[in-house]
């Protein structure tokens, strides 16, 4: 679970905005960040970079910000990184309440070994759900061991954390597993239909 409690970072509130700060502030090992919600006016600060960058590590993370020496929890919603150096530019938060739900994509993680000789195919990477913001699942497994042949797992199979409830369609398609090979046995299949549906036309000539 993403707890709050383990992510607590003193923030430095900014006054200096653009493109130029930001390098200024990247260049002191800092990331520019601004936290809304909730109807509040937006308020931008600086985060420590290694400890920020350490966290993020897991995804659907809530910060717990020391801003002035108030606490504010907020919702990681959004990481801009330079797409060469992946170094993280910019954070956007989201301020949350205790007790309060919020709608997250959750990874999800494949766990075992299928039975030997079959294909599994992972249709969907992540699932929609609503949970606490501050007991929000960092994945959910789904077990494949031994697994056959025409083995299915849809989104309304998956086993969810106590208070999360799923969001995403109920029948959307995790994971399904078939034969090795059953593809190219379908092919041949095809191919001696195919010739015979010539023939007539080569006699015909």
């Amino acid at each position: 679970m993403a707890q709050a409690t383990s992510n607590h970072l003193a923030t430095e509130v900014r006054e200096s905005f653009g493109k130029g700060a930001a390098r200024k502030i990247r260049a002191t090992n800092k990331i520019p960040a601004v936290i809304y919600g909730h109807g509040t006016d937006p308020v931008h600060v600086t985060l420590p970079g290694h400890e920020t960058a350490l966290i993020l590590r897991k995804s659907n993370q809530v910060l717990e910000l020391d801003i002035n020496g108030k606490v504010t929890l907020a919702l990681v919603k959004d990481v801009q990184k330079d797409p060469v150096r992946q170094i993280i530019e910019h954070i956007d938060l989201i301020v949350i309440r205790k007790g309060e739900k919020v709608t997250v994509d959750v990874s999800i993680h494949l766990e075992g070994e299928a039975f030997p000789g079959t294909l599994v195919n992972q249709d969907a990477n992540t699932v929609s759900v609503e949970a606490e913001a501050t007991h929000i699942p960092e994945s959910i497994t789904v077990s494949i061991e031994g697994a056959e042949d025409g083995f299915h797992v849809y989104a309304k199979d998956l086993e969810l954390p106590s208070g999360s409830s799923l969001i995403s369609d109920p029948d959307t398609l995790i994971v399904a597993v078939s034969t090795a090979g059953e593809q190219d046995l379908g092919d041949e299949a095809e191919a001696p239909a195919e010739d015979a549906a010539e023939a007539p036309a080569e006699d015909a000539e």
